[in-house]
């Protein structure tokens, strides 16, 4: 495993300057705003809207998921670094368990389907893929996706913000200790 001096190393190499990010080009035109210093600051309150954008994204945008976090953490001041980092909950390995858990999810929650709907279902299944995913699979996987997405923005924006509280009170704990052992 690799020490976390050699990690911040690695970072510090693949993480762009911020003079590289106001050069750019393409960011030129709004190179002020999305610099601006709040949004890159982890503090107590853009940390876990950070943690919260990035699930919304990471789970509800199919492509584009590291600048869309980044264009909707300007209006919400959320820590970009944060929302980019947080997309990567989905990834190859994590997405597929989580649409079938959203399908078995969203079926669940629209509930048992009468007679006449499951006719219907069976009659658009034997059509093909298509139209099975459409009418039958699309709704509930859709409707499991957006839970899913709710429960965990919810988790990840409170789970954060007591983390950072914890942290900050192992910090106050500890300079008290200090303070108390050089007085002695």
């Amino acid at each position: 495993m690799p020490s976390p001096g050699r990690l911040r190393r690695l970072a510090d190499k693949a993480v762009p300057s911020r003079e590289s990010i106001e050069g750019n080009r393409w960011l030129k035109p709004v190179a002020n705003r999305v610099m601006h210093s709040s949004l890159w600051r982890f503090t107590r309150r853009s940390v876990p809207r950070g943690v919260a954008l990035g699930m919304v994204t990471g789970i509800l945008v199919p492509m584009g998921q590291i600048p869309a976090s980044a264009i909707l953490a300007l209006p919400l001041r959320a820590n970009i670094p944060a929302a980019a980092a947080t997309t990567f909950f989905t990834n190859p390995l994590t997405t597929p368990p989580l649409w079938v858990a959203a399908y078995w999810l969203g079926s669940w929650m629209l509930g048992p389907r009468t007679e006449q709907a499951l006719a219907k279902a069976q009659a658009h299944a034997q059509q093909g893929w298509g139209d099975w995913f459409l009418h039958q699979a699309g709704p509930a996987t859709l409707t499991g996706l957006v839970t899913i997405t709710f429960v965990l923005t919810v988790l990840g924006y409170f789970g954060t913000a007591l983390a950072w509280r914890l942290w900050i009170t192992h910090k106050w704990r500890k300079r008290r200790r200090d303070r108390a052992a050089r007085a002695n």
